[in-house]
């Protein structure tokens, strides 16, 4: 069998912080719907990386649970999308430079997020990123909004589905680290992102440090 080494990636706090827009976009939601609050960016970066009811559970407290938590969640996540595409969130410096790299090392490339559906092809249109087959710079995706699954799940039915021989994640909190080591694959930590992890494990102290360190793991 032809060997096949790929690099999956989360999102936030991995490739880019979304976190001012998100919360800019949800406020208005929030507002909207009668609820006088401003959800702020440091809301936004204390739950990004968990599942999108988790979240809403976390910071809608003030809702019913159940019908109305449920509605003001799906109003945010939709126009988040909406606002994403129009004003994108901060790069990591020489991410799309280091992918570029990486495809020509041989590595295949690909991001699994816990976000909601819609909002990792938000930031791929934005950067102008391509993506969908094996000829783009990123291969494929894949997250809880399309599925359900929890990211363990997510990142071996993308290993699986890609025919991967060899893999490692690359995230940046503890919940990413738990779920790939669930999964079965190495972890890399972004340490420059939002949170630490309770082990030793590789690290990247910025995004660029990944074409060395790559080669440690896989």
């Amino acid at each position: 069998m032809k060997e096949k080494k790929g690099i999956i990636f989360d999102m936030d706090g991995t490739v880019w912080d979304s976190s001012e827009n998100v919360a800019r976009s949800w406020t208005v939601k929030v507002q909207e719907a009668g609820f006088d609050k401003i959800v702020t960016q440091d809301d936004i970066k204390s739950v990004m990386g968990k599942p999108m009811d988790v979240i809403a559970d976390m910071l809608f407290t003030y809702t019913k649970k159940g019908k109305q938590r449920n509605a003001l969640r799906d109003s945010c996540e939709k126009y988040e999308i909406e606002y994403l595409r129009e004003h994108g969130g901060t790069l990591y410096p020489d991410v799309i430079k280091t992918w570029e790299k990486l495809k020509k090392d041989g590595y295949h490339l690909y991001i699994v997020s816990n976000c909601q559906a819609g909002y990792v092809e938000a930031f791929l249109e934005f950067f102008k990123i391509p993506w969908g087959d094996p000829s783009c710079l990123i291969e494929d995706i894949e997250c809880y909004g399309n599925n359900c699954l929890q990211k363990d799940e997510n990142i071996r039915l993308l290993a699986e589905r890609n025919g991967l021989t060899s893999a490692c994640y690359v995230g940046d909190i503890q919940s990413d680290y738990d779920a790939t080591t669930k999964a079965g694959f190495p972890f890399i930590h972004a340490a420059y992102g939002f949170g630490t992890i309770d082990v030793p494990v590789p690290k990247i102290s910025k995004f660029s440090d990944l074409r060395t360190v790559i080669k440690e793991v896989i």
